[in-house]
């Protein structure tokens, strides 16, 4: 079976002095950062990582970063990515449920009890260190015959984490599968703000097969942001909607430092309409709204540039297939997907994906309707509609136009059990500062009155001070 860092070896060949990635100062051509993978792959054999063993990462995105997760994969171990957010109670529950043989940490984001440095002094900037853990617990026979290569744990929006499994030969699918929409090349120089420890198989692996420049934006946000931005005027943008409203909001970016943009994709929650209209008023094109699923890959990503379009997250791409389970006469329903790169199984509680997959069918759980171009329109998830007396209200829609009055910061929608109606629709507020003591309970609601149904709007408005979220950023449902 084919290994991803032998296929970004083998497809880079022409590109070795050319940058692969540019992390603050320091700057690795693809010659050099292949080398560091061989050196901290050597490391890694030294003290037990081979085929099959499960690797916890946590660490700072990084050069270090990207070449410790290639060297994983360079032995045909897994790599279990653990984002520095998480709490200590929460890094130990993913150790255990996803029975890590080892976890390789940097300095000051974990340490309950002795670790071991690990010594690659030539390769590596920071200081990371090693836990073994021979208590781990033996993962399925199954699990080792599907060459796996990452457990990406899925969140979701309960906080039940389950194990994503997806195999070296899905990782080669899916970066193919995601290439056909976002034509990456050898000219492109990619502006990289999000998260690695939730972003990577799709993404980095991809810009790093098709030889681009990868610049990481760093920690030190906004400014990090801009000086990145400033310095390589990059020619495609992978990031979240709170950037791109930073990016209209700045009087300090003008519209002349993202001319070289071809395209700037949006990713990890849902754009809002009002991010978008901003964006394309201050920088004259579309943003490209993407959809991406842990188990599947990045089946659809809006390239229309339309602003007719505008909410979509576009086409399905060629080699997927999508179906909507609709319920009655509703044209909505639930977005079920098939195609190439489809995850192995669950890792905890063990499941594999041929018992999940109906006919090589996904249910993503997420409901959404298809225009009669075959743009994809998603609506919510099918467990967080509220049905009001027959009517269905999904969350999202009415949580977009909250979003948008003056005084609302962020919202959270949700059904309040009625014995007539069903379910009632009630908002929590997270309110803008200084706002709070001219807030306005009847005016919000007539805002909403006027850009909503008025079985959607909602009947109670509850004002809290945060809304709690998952590891990944989702707003957490079910509280």
């Amino acid at each position: 079976m084919k290994n991803i860092v032998e296929v970004i070896e083998s497809e880079t060949k022409d590109f070795l002095h050319k940058p692969a990635i540019i992390d603050g100062k320091r700057r690795a051509t693809y010659a050099g950062l292949l080398a560091g993978v061989h050196e901290a792959a050597g490391e890694l054999k030294n003290i037990s990582v081979k085929k099959g063993k499960r690797v916890a990462l946590l660490a700072e995105d990084s050069l270090d970063y990207v070449i410790l997760s290639l060297a994983v994969l360079k032995l045909s171990a897994v790599i279990v990515p653990i984002p520095v957010t998480a709490a200590g109670e929460e890094i130990e529950a993913v150790l255990k449920e996803m029975k890590a043989d080892l976890l390789i940490f940097e300095k000051g984001s974990y340490c309950p009890r002795p670790a071991k440095r690990l010594k690659i002094p030539r390769v590596l900037d920071k200081e990371f260190f090693f836990l073994s853990r021979p208590s781990a617990g033996q993962a399925p026979k199954e699990f080792f015959s599907m060459d796996p290569a990452f457990i990406r744990f899925s969140s979701g929006t309960t906080g039940v984490r389950k194990g994503v499994v997806i195999s070296q030969e899905g990782i080669i699918q899916r970066t193919d599968a995601a290439d056909k929409g976002l034509r990456v090349t050898s000219e492109d120089t990619v502006l990289w703000v999000l998260s690695m420890s939730f972003h990577f198989v799709v993404t980095i692996l991809l810009f790093l097969r098709r030889g681009a420049t990868i610049v990481l934006a760093g920690n030190s946000f906004p400014g990090s942001l801009l000086a990145a931005l400033y310095e390589h005027r990059p020619s495609f943008i992978y990031a979240s909607p709170l950037h791109y409203h930073l990016l209209a909001r700045l009087k300090t970016v003008s519209r002349e430092q993202l001319a070289g943009v071809r395209l700037a994709v949006s990713t990890s929650v849902r754009l809002p309409p009002q991010v978008a209209q901003e964006f394309r008023a201050k920088f004259g094109f579309e943003l490209s709204e993407a959809y991406g699923i842990i188990e599947v890959g990045l089946p659809f990503i809006n390239i229309s540039r339309s602003v007719s379009k505008r909410g979509s997250v576009g086409r399905v791409l060629p080699d997927y297939q999508i179906k909507i389970i609709r319920q009655g006469r509703d044209k909505a329903g639930e977005i079920c997907l098939k195609g190439k790169g489809l995850f192995c199984a669950y890792f905890s509680p063990w499941k594999s994906g041929k018992a999940i997959l109906p006919g090589g069918w996904f249910p993503t759980g997420d409901v959404g309707r298809v225009d009669r171009d075959g743009f994809l329109f998603i609506l919510g998830r099918a467990k967080n509609v509220i049905n009001f007396n027959g009517m269905k209200i999904f969350p999202a829609e009415v949580e977009s136009v909250l979003n948008r009055h003056p005084a609302v910061q962020e919202s959270r929608v949700r059904g309040v059990p009625h014995p007539e109606y069903g379910s009632l629709p009630a908002a929590d507020i997270v309110l803008r500062k200084g706002r709070e003591a001219a807030f306005d309970e009847q005016g919000l609601r007539a805002f909403c009155y006027r850009h909503l149904a008025k079985y959607k709007v909602p009947k109670e408005f509850r004002l809290v001070e945060k809304l709690e979220r998952t590891l990944s950023g989702k707003l957490r449902r079910e509280i």
